[in-house]
C-alpha cells in the first residue's frame, strides 16, 4: 500500500512539473513571439488573417483546447508563412526552440481533448464490392464493368512474386476507349452508380459511402441478378460444387444446408458466424426447398441476400468499452489488411492466422503483409490508390484544342492520346511497388514506361508504328535527360492541370500542393474573377506572370499564390499539352523560377526536382498520409500525425522504399487501434 501511494505521489509531481514546465514556456517563449511577430496580423485593430485571433488564445489552457489549430500553427512556422516575408523572420535558435514547446503542447492538447478520431462505418464501393463477390464465389469472370480501373493488363506483365516488371507489356485503357470492354463476365449484371471521391481524398471515405433505400434496393436486385446471371454456372463460378451443386437424393436439407453454408457465411461476413445465424439461413434453404423449389435455387436466393446483408456490405469494427482508443481484434486487422491492399476479404489464410490470435504479432503480420504485396491481387490496389492519390481521373475530361493541337486527336471516334499518357504514371507506380524501389523515383526517375505513340508525342524525332486505340504495346526506356521521369513532369499530369488553350499554373501549383505535399489550398474565394485571355499576338507581350499579377495583388488572394505560384510557374516550360517550350506564342521566355518553401531557390524544372528531393522527408510523410488515409477509409486527424511522423521516419531509414511504408502503415498505431466515442 505504501510503495502504490509513494508511485501515485512520483506520478503527481512529474505530471505537475510538466504542466509547470509548459506553463513557463508558452509565457516566457510562446507568447513573447507571437506578440512580435504574429498579432500584427492575427488580433490586433481587429485584423483576423486566416481566421486566427492570437489575442483570444493567449492563456496556454485557451491555446490548449484545439489540438488541429496548434498544428497549423507549427506548420506555418515550419514552412516559413508565419511570420510572412516582409516580416522581420523569427532567428533559427528560437524558431527551433518555439517549434520544440508547440509540438510538446500539441501531445499535451491531443491527449487532453481526445482527438481521436473514429474509422467510421462504411459500406463497400463498387470497386471493393465488385472484388468481394468475385473472391466469395470464387468466379472465373468479372461481376460487372468497372470504368474507374483505367488500366487492363493484357499481356499477363503483371507478376509481383517475381519482384520484376518486364521491360515490355501491352495494356489498354477502359475508361477513353471501348476496347476495355472486351473481358468475361457475367450476363446482365449492371453496377450501380460510381462512388463519390472526396475532395482530394478517396472513393472509400465513409463519409462519402451513404446507403439510401434506393441505393439498398438496389443492391437487392444486383445480388440478385448475379446469382440469377444465364452464364452464373459451374463452369464460371468455381464455388459451385462447394455450394449450389444439388445434394445426393435422401440428403437432409438442413444438415447439407449448415455444412455448405458455415465456411461461406464466415468469409461473407469476415469472422466467425454465431450457430443461430447459421441456422437462420439454413432454415431458409429448407423453407424454399419446401415451397417447390430446386436445392440449386434455393441457394441461390439464400446466397443472393447473403450478398445483400449489411453484415456482408459493411466495414466496421465492434465496440465494446466507450470513449476509449482499444486495439482491433484479429478478425478486423484481417479484413483492415485486405480492403487495403486488396480492395476485397481476407482470404482463408488471413482468417486462419486470425483464429489463431497470432496476426497481430509483428513476426505473423509482417510475413502477412509480405505474402499480401507478393499476391496478384495486389493489382487491385494498383488499380484503385495510384490513380486516385494523382487524380488521374481528370485526364478523362481534357480536352485539348483540336485547332490548336490537332494530332492530340487520332482514329475515329475521338480517340486521345490521353490514352497512352495516363498509362506511364500507373506502369511507374506498379514498378516501384513491384520491385520494391524507392518512392522518390515517384519524383525523379531515370526511366520510365511509354508506347511509341507517347514516345514520339515527347521526342517528335523518333521513328517507329504509331499503332491503333485497340491496345497499347508499352516498353521500359531509359531517361537521360532529368526534363522528364516521375510523375510531376508526366505529360498526363501537365496536360490534365491546364486548359484547353493553355497551361493553368495555379491549378498545377495546387496539384502539386495536394498531391505531392498533402496540403491543398483552400478554394479560392467566389468573387475572383478569371484570368483574362489576350491575343499570342499581343504587343505588350505579358508574360503569364505579369497576368496574374492582379490576383496577387488582392488581400485575400495573395496568401494562396504566394504559396502556389512558385509550384505551378515551376512547370511552365511545359505547354498545355505537356511538350517543351523554351518561349511563349508571343516570343516571351518562359521563367519557371522560384523558391520551394520559401528556402530552396530553382531556376528550372531539374532544379525544382532537386528542391523537392531535399525535402524528401517531407515527401514520404505526405505520401504516408495519403497511404493513411486510402487504408482507413477517413479523413487523417491531428491525432495521426505523430504516427505519421514515424511512418516518415522507419520509411527513410530504409532507403525510402514503398513496400517498407506500406509495411509501416499495418504496423502504425491508428491502422491497429479503433476510438469508442461516449454516447450522447
Amino acid at each position: 500500500m505504501k510503495q502504490g501511494c509513494v508511485i501515485l505521489l512520483a506520478v503527481f509531481l512529474t505530471l505537475h512539473v510538466e504542466a509547470s514546465d509548459t506553463r513557463d514556456a508558452f509565457d516566457n517563449l510562446i507568447k513573447p513571439v507571437f506578440q512580435e511577430n504574429c498579432t500584427k496580423c492575427h488580433g490586433e485593430k481587429g485584423k483576423v488573417k486566416g481566421k486566427l485571433n492570437l489575442l483570444k488564445i493567449n492563456a496556454l489552457p485557451k491555446f490548449q483546447e484545439d489540438a488541429e489549430r496548434i498544428e497549423k500553427i507549427i506548420t506555418a512556422i515550419e514552412d516559413g508563412e508565419m511570420p510572412p516575408e516582409e516580416e522581420t523572420p523569427i532567428p533559427e535558435s528560437k524558431k527551433k526552440l518555439i517549434l520544440a514547446e508547440l509540438k510538446a503542447l500539441l501531445k499535451i492538447s491531443i491527449l487532453e481533448t481526445k482527438s481521436f478520431v473514429r474509422t467510421p462505418i462504411r459500406r463497400m464501393n463498387r470497386f471493393q464490392y465488385a472484388n468481394a463477390v468475385k473472391d466469395l464465389l470464387n468466379l472465373k469472370v468479372e461481376i460487372y464493368p468497372l470504368p474507374e480501373k483505367m488500366m487492363r493488363d493484357r499481356s499477363n506483365y503483371f507478376r509481383p512474386e517475381t519482384g520484376k516488371m518486364p521491360d515490355k507489356m501491352t495494356v489498354s485503357s477502359r475508361p477513353l476507349g471501348k476496347s476495355g470492354l472486351i473481358e468475361p463476365r457475367l450476363a446482365g449484371v449492371a453496377p450501380f452508380p460510381q462512388d463519390l471521391r472526396a475532395e482530394n481524398g478517396f472513393d472509400n471515405r465513409g463519409d462519402h459511402l451513404s446507403l439510401s433505400p434506393i441505393l439498398m434496393e438496389s443492391f437487392l436486385t444486383l445480388a440478385g441478378s448475379i446469382v440469377q446471371s444465364s452464364n452464373f454456372n459451374n463452369k464460371t463460378c468455381g464455388s459451385w460444387n462447394a455450394l449450389f451443386a444439388q445434394p445426393e437424393q435422401g440428403s437432409n436439407i438442413v444438415e447439407v444446408s449448415r455444412e455448405r453454408l458455415s465456411p461461406f457465411l464466415s468469409k461473407a461476413f469476415r469472422r466467425p458466424v454465431e450457430k443461430n445465424v447459421i441456422e437462420r439461413y439454413a432454415g431458409h434453404v429448407k423453407s424454399l426447398v419446401s415451397s417447390g423449389k430446386s436445392f440449386t435455387d434455393a441457394m441461390k436466393e439464400t446466397v443472393s441476400a447473403v450478398l445483400a446483408s449489411p453484415r456482408f456490405l459493411y466495414l466496421y469494427d465492434r465496440q465494446v468499452g466507450k470513449n476509449s482508443i482499444e486495439k482491433i481484434d484479429d478478425y478486423e486487422l484481417a479484413s483492415r489488411l485486405s480492403f487495403f491492399l486488396w480492395g476485397s476479404l481476407p482470404d482463408e489464410i488471413l482468417l486462419e492466422s486470425a483464429k489463431s490470435g497470432h496476426l497481430s504479432d509483428s513476426t505473423i503480420l509482417n510475413q502477412q503483409v509480405d505474402r499480401m504485396l507478393k499476391d496478384r491481387r495486389i493489382k487491385r490496389f494498383c488499380d484503385s490508390f495510384p490513380s486516385q492519390w494523382l487524380q488521374l481521373d481528370r485526364i478523362i475530361s481534357s480536352v485539348p484544342d483540336v485547332k490548336k493541337y490537332p494530332d492530340f486527336y487520332y482514329a475515329p471516334p475521338n480517340y486521345r492520346t490521353t490514352m497512352d499518357m495516363m498509362m506511364e504514371p500507373l506502369l511507374l507506380f506498379e514498378n516501384v511497388l513491384i520491385e520494391d524501389r524507392p518512392i522518390l523515383e515517384l519524383i525523379d526517375s531515370d526511366y520510365s514506361f511509354r508506347s511509341m505513340r507517347l514516345a514520339k508525342w515527347y521526342d517528335p524525332n523518333i521513328e517507329g508504328r504509331l499503332g491503333g486505340p485497340v491496345t497499347m504495346p508499352f516498353q521500359r526506356v531509359s531517361l537521360t535527360d532529368r526534363r522528364q521521369g516521375g510523375v510531376i513532369t508526366s505529360a498526363a499530369v501537365l496536360t490534365m492541370t491546364s486548359g484547353p488553350e493553355e497551361t493553368k499554373p495555379i491549378t498545377r501549383g495546387a496539384w502539386i500542393a495536394g498531391v505531392i505535399f498533402n496540403d491543398p489550398p483552400e478554394p479560392p474565394p467566389a468573387d475572383v474573377p478569371p484570368l483574362k485571355r489576350e491575343d499570342p499576338n499581343d504587343a505588350k507581350k505579358r508574360t503569364f506572370r505579369e497576368r496574374f499579377a492582379e490576383h496577387r495583388e488582392r488581400a485575400d488572394c495573395a496568401g494562396c499564390h504566394k504559396k502556389l505560384d512558385p509550384l505551378g510557374f515551376a512547370l511552365e516550360n511545359f505547354d498545355a499539352v505537356g511538350r517543351w517550350r523554351d518561349n511563349y506564342e508571343n516570343g516571351q521566355k518562359v521563367d519557371p523560377s522560384g523558391k520551394l518553401f520559401r528556402k530552396h531557390e530553382f531556376s528550372s524544372i531539374i532544379e525544382f526536382k532537386d528542391a523537392i528531393l531535399v525535402e524528401k522527408n517531407r515527401f514520404a510523410r505526405a505520401l504516408a498520409a495519403h497511404l493513411l488515409a486510402y487504408a482507413l477509409g477517413r479523413e487523417i486527424a491531428v491525432a495521426d500525425y505523430e504516427a505519421l511522423d514515424l511512418v516518415a521516419k522507419n520509411t527513410a531509414e530504409r532507403n525510402y522504399s514503398l513496400r517498407t511504408m506500406i509495411h509501416e502503415i499495418t504496423r502504425s498505431k491508428p491502422f491497429q487501434s479503433k476510438f469508442i466515442p461516449q454516447e450522447n
